[in-house]
């Protein structure tokens, strides 16, 4: 697809604090001797590296961009480790990341300040005998060209400078890629173009559909994320693709945003990829493209926190040289009998399993189990109402939401895919914005929650009391706009729902629809006397990914009716097996 079909708008200057201390252009090589520190708060560099900074490396439409390669001290060749994102190649010290990592409640000292944020670091995979090459991307900082937001043109792109990178004196000829967020998402674009000297990929948490994860989740333009990462990444020279305006352009699934989706059956490459169940923005997309890839050798880890302090723990970086020891240095280290699945159950008191082995997700054991609503009792139970009934609540009101609770006999655990299927009905409206969420309860009735990360100070409790999920699990979520109800028939599952979202298709006067919708993954412990609720609401349960975001507003009226029993049996679907 050209690029005329997208929307672009002029570029900014990078402003002081996405600089780093390395951000001025100033292309040239030199060594940094072991010890060097970029900062004092930092980590210092084990070994000697070369620092080759500001290298131009030119793509196939003779756009220029500039790329800093540091690698170990050396004749030796060596495989090289790309990062790919829009995040400056020299952000590692600029106040935004240092910020972030406050956030979290990671200290500065775990890294060395010359990686890429959400990427590998130089001071320890040099150390091992890898390059690490951190790329500004077409129309970042001073690279050339207009740049785009997770497209296939970031896939094109990353094929030239991997094979570019392969064909250097100092390289084996072996490349391999890792990092989070945008840095898995351009994995999936990059592999899919499958560069011969791409030897093994590894995301580690990042959206795999920009219309389905980012911007139109559920058939709702919900933009706020969207609009940090256009306002708070994108800066250079030239001009920056505009999603906001696309959306509005484009609300249907169509052609512009089927670039951005990689085609995952031409992803083979062997794949390491990292998931959470607690990520609102990623981990459906790093689930789906789990199922999705046609990679033989991939393996999938869910692990039970945020993705940084996960992604910098030393034994996941380990773990991680495991993978690359292999296919990028072809060591002989049993990495391929690594279980093809490793997930978490949590307890969310203090009681999670991690690392639990699989041959696949959900675990086999796991039985697609239908738990029916009852308007009535207000309970979910394992047989259909014999008596037909509803439940209704008004949009504007307090409580503008109704639950239904389940109390758990024995120790069960909810380990895969959950589904939400409903009947609903608006009064005096034509759509409805529906929430739903599985929240897990201790006996006493009291949700239970966890911290993602290590912060978990007054103010972070101050900011996830509501929203900044992405410092606190809550539970399983999902959204639908009742007029996308449409299920994409390819890729719908009996357990995975896939909507189409290319029709819109209004509600009549006293109609009632039959929907589905798609609950993140889950890993839940319950023990006996535990009870899960399971709410429907007209409003956003959780808030939004991070602080500071603008919350979307969602498009209601009137009431919500949800119709349970008989023949209209609204059922929860939950991955269960029996402790």
């Amino acid at each position: 697809m050209s690029t005329e079909q997208k929307i672009f708008t002029p570029s900014h200057p990078l402003p002081t604090g996405r600089t780093g201390l390395l951000t001025a252009f100033a292309p040239g090589t030199r060594v940094l001797e072991a010890g060097y520190q970029i900062a004092p708060q930092f980590r210092p560099l084990p070994v000697d590296v070369v620092f080759e900074k500001d290298v131009a490396v030119q793509l196939r439409d003779g756009v220029t961009i500039y790329i800093d390669v540091l690698r170990p001290v050396g004749s030796e060749t060596v495989p090289v480790i790309l990062g790919w994102s829009p995040y400056g190649k020299a952000q590692g010290t600029s106040m935004s990341v240092m910020g972030v990592f406050g956030l979290v409640g990671l200290p500065d000292s775990i890294v060395s300040g010359l990686e890429k944020f959400e990427g590998p670091d130089p001071a320890y995979w040099c150390a091992r005998g890898y390059a690490v090459c951190n790329p500004d991307i077409r129309g970042v900082v001073d690279s050339e060209g207009d740049s785009v937001l997770w497209d296939r043109q970031d896939g094109r792109d990353a094929y030239d400078l991997i094979e570019w990178l392969a064909e250097q004196e100092w390289c084996n000829g072996r490349v391999g890629m890792t990092g989070t967020s945008y840095l898995a998402v351009s994995q999936w674009f990059a592999a899919a173009e499958q560069p011969p000297h791409l030897a093994a990929i590894n995301p580690w948490e990042g959206v795999s559909d920009v219309y389905r994860d980012l911007v139109l989740r559920g058939g709702m333009p919900d933009t706020g994320f969207a609009r940090q990462l256009q306002e708070g990444s994108f800066f250079g020279k030239n001009r920056k693709e505009d999603i906001l305006a696309e959306v509005d352009a484009h609300p249907l699934f169509d052609a512009l945003w089927s670039e951005k989706v990689p085609e995952f059956d031409r992803i083979t490459v062997p794949a390491y990829i990292v998931a959470s169940y607690s990520n609102t923005l990623h981990t459906a997309g790093t689930f789906r493209a789990w199922r999705r890839i046609a990679s033989e050798q991939k393996w999938l880890r869910i692990h039970n926190g945020q993705e940084w302090p996960d992604y910098y723990d030393e034994d996941n970086v380990e773990d991680l040289r495991r993978l690359f020891d292999h296919y990028l240095k072809g060591i002989d280290n049993g990495w391929e009998s690594t279980p093809r699945v490793r997930y978490a159950v949590l307890d969310l008191a203090g009681g999670d399993r991690v690392n639990e082995p699989a041959d696949e997700f959900p675990p086999t054991d796991a039985v697609s189990t239908k738990l029916y609503l009852d308007a009535r009792t207000r309970r979910l139970t394992p047989e259909t109402p014999v008596d037909a009934s509803t439940v209704a609540y008004d949009v504007d009101k307090n409580p503008n939401a109704a639950s239904f609770l389940l109390r758990f006999d024995d120790v069960t655990e909810l380990v895969g895919y959950p589904k939400a299927h409903l009947f609903v009905e608006a009064r005096d409206a034509d759509d409805m914005d529906l929430f739903v969420l599985i929240q897990k309860l201790d006996a006493y009735g009291t949700p239970l929650q966890q911290f993602t990360v290590p912060n978990q100070s007054a103010m972070a409790h101050d900011l996830t009391d509501h929203g900044a999920t992405i410092l606190k699990y809550k539970g399983s979520d999902a959204r639908l706009r009742v007029s996308a109800r449409h299920l994409d028939e390819t890729l719908t599952t009996d357990d995975v729902p896939a909507h189409s979202f290319d029709r819109v298709e209004k509600l009549s006067p006293g109609e009632i629809v039959e929907i589905e919708l798609d609950l993140l993954p889950l890993g839940l412990a319950f023990a006996a006397g535990d009870q899960l609720r399971f709410i429907v609401s007209a409003r956003n349960l959780l808030g939004t990914l991070m602080p500071g975001i603008e919350e979307y507003v969602p498009v209601n009226q009137g009431a919500h009716v949800i119709h349970t029993g008989a023949d209209h049996a609204s059922y929860l679907q939950v991955p269960m097996r029996k402790g």
